[in-house]
Order: structure tokens, then sequence, then C-alpha cells
């Protein structure tokens, strides 16, 4: 899961981005309105308002525009009831008032991201990749015709890898799709994923992508 910091004071930056990466998200940061508006997509941006170079707001009314999708949290001092509602009507998902705890602070970014995965359109209730055919609906899958026998977490990996077959999935995005957070024993993934290859007969099905996560070999 990658996020954009949008900070100016370096002081605080280093703060957030070193707890950030601790739970597991990939920080990239911007110190300027410029910077912001010209970095890489990323999945979510906790943006400052008072920024050197401009005004805040119009950086997540720019944002917005671009992709209605992305996940976007004020992170600022105004926290007047106008500036809450202001930010909001801009196109903030959800508003934090400094000083907080990075505590509060993650807990808001997981229930977003957790809202975000809810609105992502539902699949064809079977998908074929390669050998398995994974049925959704009924939650059964099958490797060149013979049954798996998944347990429900294996399969929810499995689901969770078919909606986008051969793309690269982090580890905190599967984490979310299956157990509804990102903040987990550190192995938790690890142990159901050596399972589920050992079930599907294919170790290669699943494949390890060093440094991000797992893919589902598309052919």
């Amino acid at each position: 899961m990658r996020i954009l910091l949008v900070e100016d004071d370096r002081r605080v930056s280093a703060v957030m981005t070193t707890m950030l990466q601790k739970r597991g998200y990939a920080v990239e940061h911007a110190a300027t309105a410029t910077a912001a508006l010209e970095a890489a997509p990323c999945d979510l941006v906790l943006l400052d308002l008072n920024l050197p170079d401009g005004d805040g707001l119009d950086v997540c009314r720019a944002l917005r525009a671009r992709n209605e999708h992305l996940g976007i949290i004020a992170v600022t001092a105004r926290g007047e009831e106008l500036d809450r509602v202001t930010g909001l009507r801009t196109g903030a998902d959800d508003y934090v008032v400094k000083p907080f705890s990075m505590a509060e602070l993650h807990a808001r970014i997981e229930a977003l991201l957790r809202r975000t995965v809810r609105q992502t359109p539902v699949p064809a209730s079977v998908t074929e990749v390669g050998p398995l055919r994974i049925d959704l609906a009924a939650r059964t899958v099958e490797v060149s015709g013979v049954a798996a026998n998944l347990t429900r977490k294996e399969f929810d990996i499995l689901a969770s890898l078919a909606r986008q077959p051969g793309v690269a999935l982090s580890r905190e995005r599967i984490m979310l799709d299956v157990w509804q957070t990102t903040w987990s024993g550190k192995h938790t993934l690890e142990v159901h994923v050596a399972s589920l290859r050992t079930k599907l007969g294919d170790p290669g099905l699943v494949q390890t992508v060093r440094g991000v996560g797992y893919r589902l070999r598309a052919g």
C-alpha cells in the first residue's frame, strides 16, 4: 500500500514516515503543493493543508478531480468546524486535527481503505485463470478439473489474487482484503500462502514478488 505524505514540516514528516513504514506502508514524501501534484500515483494521500506554495485545499480539489476513488485524509492544524466542513466538501474522505496519535491515524487509514475495498466492483461469479476455476459464489476451487479443499482464509487469499491475475499485490492489500486489517501476526499471511500452494499442487501458481507481496500466475 503506497501512501503520499504531503507535509512541509521536516520533523513531523520524518516521524510520520518512520511510523507508517513500521506498519508496512510504502511512503513518498512531498513538502510542497507542487511536489504533491507531480508525485507518482498512490493508494492514499495524507494531506497537510498549510503548504508553503499553496493551499492544501486546492491540492485536494485537484487530486480528487484526477481520481474519484483516491483515498485522501486531511492532516492539519486547522481544527475549526468550518475548516473540517470545507475540507470534506472539497474532496477529503476524512479529517484529522493535529496533534494526533499514530494509533488514531492508523485506524483512520484502515477504515478508509476498508471502504475503498468494499467499493471495488464485484467480479463475475466464476473466474478462470490458467488451470484454476474459482467459483466466488459457491466458494469452490478446481485445479485442472480437480477440486481443492481450501480453508476460508486460503480461499479469500486466492480470490484476492484472482481479481487481478499477473498483477503483484502488496502484503498489506491482501491482508486488508482477507482480514480487514494490515496489522496482524508477522507471518500470518506467509503461513496461509504456504498452505494454499500445497493444496493447489503447483507452488508456481502463487508467486512471491520480493519486496512487494504475491501475484497469481496469469497463464
